[in-house]
């Protein structure tokens, strides 16, 4: 997660990584992949809470390289409306 996502996450006190078999996060990952290609929203569990992703968020793809590791990560950002 970038910094200032991370400074987000922390100032909203939720701050997670959670790491899954192979077959569960292509499972969520498929899951998410017919929720983006049919305009609808995507509830997921991440560590026990189930977040709801709306269908108006925006999609990112990040990539960072450090020392010998490199990430790739998958965001999907939105702002909660009332």
């Amino acid at each position: 997660m970038a910094a200032r996502s991370r400074k987000k996450a922390a100032a909203r006190g939720r701050d997670v990584t959670k790491g899954y078999p192979r077959a569960q996060f292509v499972a969520k990952l498929r899951r998410l992949a017919d929720a983006l290609e049919t305009g609808e929203p995507f509830v997921i569990t991440v560590a026990g809470e189930r977040i709801h992703v709306p269908a108006r968020a925006r999609f990112t793809i990040e990539h960072e390289r450090a020392g010998d590791g490199e990430e790739v990560e998958f965001q999907l950002t939105w702002t909660p409306q009332p």
